[in-house]
Order: C-alpha cells, then structure tokens, then sequence
C-alpha cells in the first residue's frame, strides 16, 4: 500500500511512540487521525504533522470505551471520507509483582490493576480493530491494521498483566489477519523491545544501564526505528499474520 494520501488512525498518537509513528508516516504523505487522552499532546503532534505538509486530525477517546470508540471511527470517516489503515499502539502499565513478601508483610497486584492494563492494552485494541476494520469493509477501503505488541509477551517478572495483554494481542493479530484477508485488510504486529520513550528515560541510571547490558546491541532502540516498522509492514502488501519482533536481539 502506497501511503501517499491514505488515511490511518494511530492511537496514543498524541506522545511517544505513536507520535514518532505518526511524524514518521505524515513525511511518507499519509493523512493522519491521532487518538489519544490529552488534547494537548494532540495538538503538538497533529501541528508536526501538518508541518511535513500533510493533513492531520486529532480525536480525544478511551480506546477501552466501546461508545466512545463507535463514535471515533464514525467520526473519522465522515471527517476524511475514507480509511485504509489503524494502528493500535494506545497502552498504559500498572507494573507489580503478583505476589510480593517483604519483611514479613504480603501484598497483591490488585484486580484493578490487572484490569485497568486488560482493558486499555487488550480490549482496546479488539475494540478498535473491530470498528476500523467493519468501517473499511463498509466502505470498500482495504490496507492495514498494525498492532503494537511487546518483548513482554513472552511473559516479563512483574508484568502479569501487560504481559498477558501483549500476548493477547499477538495471538488476536493471527486471528485477525485470517479473518480480514478476504476483504483486502491485512493484519500484522510490532513487538518492541526495549526502546528510549519517556517512560524508559525516568528509570534510574544504574537500571537503566542494567537493562542496557541485556541487549546484544547494547543500546536501546528508537522510536523513529518502532515506526519504520511500522511503515515497512503497512507499504508490504505481502506481510500480514505475522509479528515483526524489533529488539534488538533481546530476550526476556
């Protein structure tokens, strides 16, 4: 798929790796619908965008919001008249061991943060995958649906719950892509190591360095290199089913 004036929705487009995929695709002259949960974020993200000379929208939603997500998609195809791609990147962490002893005292990862990670980084993506793809069916449009799993679905010590939902999401990209090929919509997924975003860059420095050595390339990856994945899966018209991993030969 030429992305030359094709419309893709990215959530969490407002910040970090979305916006990085976002700038990334408007040089390339995609039209560009950000999702996120801050319309400030949005706003400098969607004025990056329309500074590389491309058209660029933003649209406050809860991607765990089944209403709210409805009415994005709906919202998005009267706005651009068309839309030929999403990709799901919008997640939140709630890190925590399951189970943790500590000086003799017992604590638990809450169900409400197993269910605040289910919600956004599982559900949300079934959600939005759902409505964008019913839409291109709807409107004849076909292209792609990438989305964004992780390392951590291989399963990561204090991440039950985004390990799970990421796992979820590489096994719904397979389901997906069965199901959607015979109408034109190919399915693929990223999964990211560990890569230099805000939430890397607030860790301390010796985990930070800890973290570092466990990578054979001994450097975290960037997001501009998340996003050229994500453009090589969407311009590949014979890549679908599959999760590119991008970790840079990392291992959990």
């Amino acid at each position: 798929m030429q992305l030359k004036d094709k419309v893709i929705v990215i959530t969490g487009g407002g910040q970090g790796l979305g916006r990085a995929m976002a700038e990334y695709l408007a040089a390339k002259g995609a039209r560009l619908a950000l999702v996120d949960l801050n319309q400030e974020r949005l706003d400098e993200a969607v004025a990056a965008c329309q500074a590389a000379g491309t058209e660029a929208r933003s649209y406050l939603c809860n991607v765990a919001n089944e209403e709210q997500v409805i009415h994005m998609v709906s919202q998005v195809a009267a706005d651009f008249g068309a839309i030929n791609g999403l990709v799901n990147n919008a997640g939140i962490l709630r890190d925590g061991l399951t189970i943790k002893v500590k000086d003799g005292e017992m604590s638990k990862m809450s169900l409400a943060q197993w269910q605040a990670v289910i919600d956004v980084n599982l559900t949300g993506v079934f959600l939005c995958t759902r409505e964008v793809a019913a839409k291109m069916i709807e409107l004849k449009n076909q292209g792609a649906i990438v989305n964004i799993s992780s390392i951590s679905r291989a399963g990561n010590m204090g991440q039950a719950n985004y390990s799970a939902a990421k796992a979820g999401v590489a096994a719904d990209t397979v389901v997906w892509a069965k199901e959607l090929a015979r109408y034109g919509i190919r399915v693929a997924g990223v999964a990211p190591g560990f890569i230099e975003t805000e939430m890397t860059g607030s860790m301390r420095p010796e985990v930070l360095a800890k973290v570092t050595a466990t990578i054979p390339l001994q450097r975290m990856g960037k997001p501009a290199e998340i996003a050229h994945s994500v453009a090589y899966i969407m311009e590949n018209d014979y890549y679908t089913g599959r999760i590119l991993e991008l970790d840079g030969g990392a291992r959990l």
